[in-house]
Formats: C-alpha cells, sequence, structure tokens
C-alpha cells in the first residue's frame, strides 16, 4: 500500500515535470513508426489513425534481468517505447539493481531526472562541472527522492542485502544516456590508446587490457 502511495504521489510529479524539450503546438504527436527525425521528435503520426495504445506502456512492474556484470537493468520509457510521448517532454524508466550491483557513471544530454526509491538503499551522487567536479552524494532509503541536474554525470548504487528498484522521470522524451566507461572505453573505432593513456594518467597497457572488455 506504502509502495502505490509513494508512486501515485511521484507520477503526480512525474506530470506536473518542467519539460526541458520545446512544447507542442497541437494536442499530441503520436511518434509514426519508421517515419523520418525532426528538430524536435519524430514524424507525426495522422491523428485520425491513433489508438489508446499510443499512449500506453505495460511493463514496469517487471524487475529488469540483473545477470549482467554491473549488476543492474534500466527499464526505458522514452518515445522509443511509448510514441505517445512524442513533443511532450517527459519519459521515465524502471531501474533494478542487485545488492552492490550500480548504475554506472553516465549522463542525460538533454534531461534532468528525478529518481524515487520504491525499494531498497540506494547510494547516489552526481559530480559538478570542471573545475571543481565536486562530488554531491547521499544514501536514499525507500519513498526519498533525488535530483540529477541535465548533462551531469551521476550513478546510482545498491548499498543493502536485497534487491533495489527505483523509478526515475526525466525531462524529455529522448533524454539519450552516455554510460562514461562504455563511451571512451567500448567506442567504435577506438579511440587511441596513447591518447587515453595521457588522460588517465595510465600505462597504454592498462588501456588495453580495460578496452579489452568493452
Amino acid at each position: 500500500m506504502a509502495n502505490g502511495v509513494a508512486l501515485a504521489c511521484f507520477l503526480g510529479l512525474f506530470l506536473a515535470f518542467a519539460a526541458a524539450d520545446h512544447s507542442p503546438l497541437q494536442d499530441f504527436c503520436v511518434a509514426q513508426a519508421g517515419g523520418s527525425v525532426f528538430v524536435n521528435g519524430m514524424a507525426c503520426k495522422d491523428p485520425k489513425t491513433v489508438k489508446a495504445n499510443d499512449f500506453s506502456f505495460s511493463g514496469l512492474h517487471l524487475p529488469g534481468n540483473m545477470s549482467n556484470p554491473v549488476g543492474s537493468r534500466v527499464t526505458p520509457v522514452t518515445v522509443a517505447q511509448l510514441p505517445g510521448l512524442n513533443t511532450l517532454g517527459i519519459s521515465a524508466a524502471r531501474i533494478d539493481i542487485a545488492p552492490w550491483g550500480i548504475n554506472p557513471p553516465h549522463i542525460h544530454p538533454r534531461a534532468t531526472e528525478i529518481l524515487l526509491v520504491l525499494e531498497g538503499t540506494l547510494e547516489v551522487g552526481f559530480i559538478t562541472s570542471n573545475p571543481d567536479n565536486r562530488l554531491i552524494s547521499k544514501v536514499l532509503q525507500k519513498g526519498d527522492v533525488f535530483v540529477f541536474p541535465q548533462g551531469l554525470v551521476h550513478f546510482q548504487r545498491n548499498t543493502g542485502f536485497g534487491n533495489a528498484v527505483a523509478i526515475a522521470a526525466l525531462g524529455s522524451q529522448n533524454p539519450g544516456v552516455i554510460t562514461i566507461a562504455n563511451a571512451v572505453f567500448g567506442s567504435t573505432p577506438d579511440i587511441s590508446g596513447d591518447i587515453l593513456a595521457k588522460a588517465f594518467q595510465v600505462d597504454k597497457i592498462v588501456v588495453g587490457q580495460i578496452q579489452s572488455k568493452f
């Protein structure tokens, strides 16, 4: 029951969330499957063909598969999964994290994120921009809310003994995500080992070892 109340409150906040994307100039613009990408989103479906399912997504009650090296799974609900979000400037996600698993340091280039813990204990934090690079971090309990400012590196870690579950709301229909380690060490093609060795002040052999994992 407590979970239901917390989620209802959060959804109310989610609906009032200040959108970062530009406001639409029509009632809605359901994304047309296979349509071309335009400045403010996807091409619009003919309004006369829009159905209720275009505005609905099912499955956030289901836990994500956390059997991976980082021990977490993010289930996004962006315009790619819910076409009715097109031009509306909001999206959501479910985050499942196994004990001592992490949602690795990452950024959302187009959105601020607000996070509600539904179950478990999460250590969360973000890092301010240069030159301070200050870590702002806190341990959250069930029912706690935390905000990650747009474009800043942030993370979550489960510090409890059971699985942790959180729901996030984001101020963009397509917030994007850049996982720092994947981007830096798993780019295609690879960033030169000489560049990364100098940037991270480590031996080039160490860089190669890290790159081999991505």
